[in-house]
């Protein structure tokens, strides 16, 4: 019997490999959990942004038609331009409290839609761009129990459909590019002639078809920004309009950004006293060439494979090839507080657009940046919920990663279509948060959250950890910038790894760590940051603290 049982395993190992693709040595932690949290929130959360009350606001798009949500005291949006509905009396924006498990109606005015943000120093949302009547417009969400949306008219100087927006050192937002858009603008504006010329927007638009819409955007820790469209990139000084340096193109030549549609991070910073800090970007995922036109003709390409990685401060910097377990466009790369990536989301083949995505990815994968390269993805447990076309997810102050979103129809539609119209709010929890782990999880004791912090000053954290197999050189504080999510990209996200100067055990299973806060705005732009403590790479809950 012995015998016969160990034939029969092997048989089956055979078939499970031979099922598997033979390109690539897949690692299956089948980790993480997920738990639905709304059936339905009334809209689909197209746009996403985590604020500092642990409130996530969200929103589609208005000439949706009516949303399945209400607004509240009988209050309607009367906009004669709407393409669609010019009376409406349905939200298109909501407000979710995220330990409340609870959402509220709010009233956009304008087409919010493929539009763009950020959250400013002060902790309020500046949200730029859309469609229609909205392609101007700035609005404004301030973090309370009762704010709503606020409006101001041409507070863009040029259109801006399908934009990507940064937060600088100084505070203001700079909007780079969109539909049409060769470009770069500010806000709030402080100077005339507020719209700048970006050649290389041009220069990487494929015609008919695009490729550099979103562009990937991050800064540098030399102050510069690393912008990256289609499948090239450039590091631009903003401040005098120069190109400081022109990247390689990716290793074969595939478009990244939309409607290609892959995603990419700023992975996390460290050594942040060094002399000289170390940057490095990821870019994964896309659809390749001719996908869109394909797509059009009912035929759905292979999404790509790849991971592309790049050491964006090296003087003479190379694209590094990696092999992605499973195939992946218009995925979503989240930054966990352990400073691990979460590739969440997406089809397996297509393209963004109406109807052009199939084959959901439903396992998301984790990506392990400090490992060897042979080692660094892990497949986690699957939802049952496809998340395609404008779908979005952000990291919360507790280690999960709130999901929702996928529409990929003109209107809301939720019947006899193959992905229909998604308004539910779901939470994947990394295995980090499993039980088995809670006598090696911190708790931050001080500083307590909402505390000020300055840079280039020395902090200490009072955590408890009530197991016995504390490690204090594993221990490390590391601070995280809520990002604007939308169409693949996280705009502004940011990972921080403070590490520790000093642990000292003061009893009760209290530890006191020391840690010090980034030089410069150049690392670390001022504004609302959570701020965890990990030990043996399982995170605290955050805290929110503002850095001056």
């Amino acid at each position: 019997m012995a015998s016969l049982s160990f034939v029969f395993s092997i048989i089956f190992l055979q078939l499970l490999f031979a099922s598997l693709p033979s390109h690539h040595t897949l690692t299956f932690a089948a980790d993480g959990s997920w738990q639905l949290l709304q059936k339905s929130i009334g809209i689909s959360a197209m746009h996403m942004q985590l604020l500092r009350n642990d409130r996530v606001v969200m929103f589609d798009r208005t000439d949706f038609g009516p949303s399945n949500l209400s607004l509240p005291n009988g209050k309607c949006r009367n906009d004669p331009t709407d393409t669609a509905l010019q009376v409406d009396c349905t939200a298109h924006s909501v407000e979710y409290d995220v330990f409340a498990n609870k959402f509220r109606a709010l009233m956009v005015q304008t087409d919010v839609w493929c539009s763009s943000g950020a959250v400013m120093p002060d902790g309020n949302l500046f949200q730029t761009g859309g469609f229609n009547d909205g392609e101007r417009r700035v609005r404004v969400f301030s973090p309370c129990r009762t704010c709503d949306w606020n409006e101001i008219p041409n507070g863009l100087t040029a259109k801006r459909w399908y934009a990507s927006n940064h937060i600088l050192p100084d505070g203001r937002q700079i909007i780079v590019g969109g539909r049409g858009q060769f470009n770069y603008e500010f806000i709030p504006k402080n100077i005339v002639a507020n719209k700048i010329n970006l050649p290389f927007l041009s220069e990487t638009n494929d015609k008919g078809i695009e490729n550099n819409l979103y562009p990937f955007i991050f800064l540098n820790v030399d102050g510069n920004l690393f912008i990256f469209a289609n499948n090239r990139a450039i590091l631009f000084d903003y401040v005098n309009n120069i190109v400081v340096k022109k990247y390689p193109m990716i290793p074969g030549g595939e478009p990244r950004s939309y409607p290609s549609t892959g995603s990419a991070v700023l992975l996390p910073l460290k050594n942040l006293k060094a002399a000289a800090i170390e940057a490095e970007v990821l870019v994964c995922g896309g659809a390749p060439k001719g996908s869109y036109l394909q797509s059009l003709k009912g035929t759905f390409l292979a999404a790509l494979d790849t991971c592309a990685r790049i050491k964006i401060t090296d003087p003479n910097p190379e694209w590094v090839m990696e092999t992605m377990p499973l195939a992946r466009v218009m995925g979503d790369m989240i930054l966990l507080p352990n400073g691990n990536v979460l590739l969440i989301n997406g089809a397996r083949s297509g393209t963004a657009g109406w109807e052009q995505g199939r084959d959901p990815v439903l396992s998301p994968v984790l990506y392990q940046p400090d490992n060897d390269i042979n080692s660094r993805f892990e497949v986690q447990n699957p939802t049952t919920i496809p998340r395609m076309y404008h779908s979005t997810a952000t990291l919360l102050r507790d280690g999960r990663v709130l999901v929702g979103g996928s529409n990929p129809h003109a209107f809301y539609n939720f019947t006899g279509v193959l992905f229909p119209s998604e308004l539910s709010l779901e939470a994947f929890s990394p295995a980090y948060l499993d039980a088995k782990f809670d006598n090696l999880r911190p708790t931050i004791i001080a500083p307590k959250s909402m505390s000020g912090i300055r840079y280039r000053k020395k902090y200490t954290i009072q955590v408890v950890i009530n197991g016995d197999k504390v490690d204090e050189n594993s221990m490390s504080v590391t601070m995280f910038v809520p990002a604007f999510n939308t169409h693949s990209f996280s705009m502004n996200q940011r990972l921080l790894v403070l590490g520790n100067d000093k642990v000292t055990a003061v009893g009760n299973s209290t530890y006191n760590m020391e840690a010090t806060t980034p030089r410069s705005g150049n690392v670390a732009p001022s504004g609302f940051y959570l701020l965890f403590v990990v030990h043996q790479g399982i995170p605290s809950k955050g805290i929110w603290v503002r850095l001056y």
